[in-house]
């Protein structure tokens, strides 16, 4: 199960969110689409924690994403 943690630039408490798999464990995966406003859920940042680091990705004032570490 992926957890993603949801904050904004407003120092909002974090969120979390708990994500189901889209396919059963033992098969083989797709691509995934997931559209960005529902990841950012109306924020400007969101955290991603991946292998013990976290990845910002953040909504620029051009509507264009970046992603940092």
């Amino acid at each position: 199960m992926s957890v993603l943690s949801l904050s904004s630039s407003l120092s909002l408490p974090t969120q979390r969110l708990r994500l189901q798999p889209l396919v059963p464990a033992g098969t083989a995966a797709q691509t995934r689409h997931v559209s960005s406003q529902f990841l950012l859920d109306g924020a400007r940042e969101l955290i991603i924690q991946h292998q013990g680091s976290e990845y910002h990705l953040r909504l620029t004032r051009n509507d264009k994403l970046i992603l940092t570490k």
